[in-house]
């Protein structure tokens, strides 16, 4: 027995992105997934303006947070690929502002010409206060919903199997050719 999970497909039959059922579940999760990046932005923005961190842009802070991960030392690459980046020059930039701002250093691997990104003081207490404050405004909050933590590890699971199917959709849509110009 198939279950219609829209009620009423009539609602997404003029949507070029959603001609089928599947098209529809697939562009509603699509569309609350950039709903959701949004509040999430703004989130991570109030977040760090309220503990002095106010003049970083929303990469930044993230950059900021992945290089605090496990407190360990980090190069470029590893930094982009954790964040599923591949704009190296941008990711750079982001890094001289931070090392700027005193809230990172720059250092050289003592093997070698690669150079690797860790905490300064400065950073790490402000990143402290952001964690203390998120703790306070989100994961309290969201600890009071119902199987949370099951429903999140999931979630997350699930995300991480799309990002492969997104990522690999667009390398093979790379391939083709502009068949689909002006006609």
């Amino acid at each position: 027995m198939t279950t219609k999970l829209i009620d009423d497909m009539s609602l997404y039959r003029s949507w070029h992105l959603a001609q089928t059922e599947h098209d529809a579940i697939t562009t509603e999760f699509e569309w609350v997934v950039l709903r959701f990046n949004q509040a999430f932005e703004r989130f991570c923005l109030q977040l760090g303006s309220t503990v002095g961190l106010g003049n970083l842009s929303y990469q930044e802070l993230i950059i900021l947070n992945v290089i605090r991960m496990q407190d360990r030392p980090k190069p470029v690459t590893i930094i982009a690929r954790l964040l599923n980046r591949d704009d190296i020059p941008n990711i750079q930039y982001s890094l001289r502002k931070l090392a700027g701002l005193e809230l990172i250093v720059k250092q050289k691997e003592l093997q070698g010409k690669n150079y690797t990104y860790s905490m300064t003081d400065i950073g790490r207490r402000k990143l402290d206060m952001y964690a203390e404050l998120r703790g306070k405004l989100l994961t309290d909050q969201t600890s009071s919903i119902d199987s949370v933590d099951e429903k999140l590890q999931q979630t997350a699971r699930l995300i991480s199997m799309l990002t492969g199917i997104y990522d690999e959709a667009g390398r093979i849509s790379a391939t083709y050719s502009s068949t689909f110009d002006d006609e």
